[in-house]
């Protein structure tokens, strides 16, 4: 497999296991109630945790794994499914549906620092991303390759970002069917990914 599309699954997998849209819109509903002059800080704090809880795990995640006496392709298959459950999420939810529950929104507004949970996690570093992020890491096979994901992962930290930061525009913009159109594609590719993992976990431990 070369370089770019390595590259170009990891942007893939990872935006749509983060997803910066979907973050925008859980984040102008959670801050929607005397937040909005904080909003800019709240979306830094959110994402700079976010992205080292998911540095940390792309660095750390295989060793944690060995530790734990769970195999690699163990955790591709079980990743695989994860992120195959997340996929038929995006694909069937209802429109406008998101990664937190109501009880987790509800929470969120009595919590201390929203930016932590649900912001932080489960919403931007959460099972699926988490997942996909020790997955695509321990595919790669070469520094470029891990150079890539990095980059790949930096631009969705980024991109969800400036979402939260756009998140009225967004909403605006996209309304409850645009956000469905784009939740519903995303899902699609993911469920695809997701399968590939799967097979390849699959194989691997045939193989053993």
């Amino acid at each position: 497999m070369s370089h770019g599309t390595d590259w170009l699954t990891a942007l893939v997998m990872l935006f749509v296991t983060i997803g910066p849209i979907e973050g925008a819109v859980v984040f102008g509903s959670l801050t929607s109630h005397g937040l909005q002059t904080g909003r800019a800080a709240l979306a830094r704090r959110a994402v700079l945790i976010a992205g080292v809880m998911l540095f940390l795990f792309g660095v750390a995640g295989a060793r944690l794994l060995g530790l734990l006496g769970i195999s690699i392709p163990a955790f591709r298959i079980a990743g695989g499914l994860l992120l195959f459950l997340q996929a038929m999420t995006l694909t069937f939810a209802s429109p406008g549906a998101s990664s937190i529950s109501r009880s987790e929104q509800s929470e969120a507004q009595r919590s201390g620092d929203m930016a932590v949970f649900p912001l932080a996690f489960p919403m931007i570093a959460g099972p699926a991303s988490l997942s996909a992020i020790i997955l695509l890491v321990d595919r790669a096979q070469s520094a470029w390759q891990l150079a890539g994901i990095a980059f790949a992962l930096t631009l969705c930290l980024a991109a969800t970002y400036l979402s939260m930061r756009a998140c009225e525009a967004i909403v605006k913009l996209l309304g409850r069917t645009g956000s469905d159109v784009v939740g519903r594609v995303s899902g699609i590719l993911l469920a695809a990914l997701a399968v590939q993992f799967a097979l390849d976990g699959l194989r691997e431990a045939l193989r053993l």
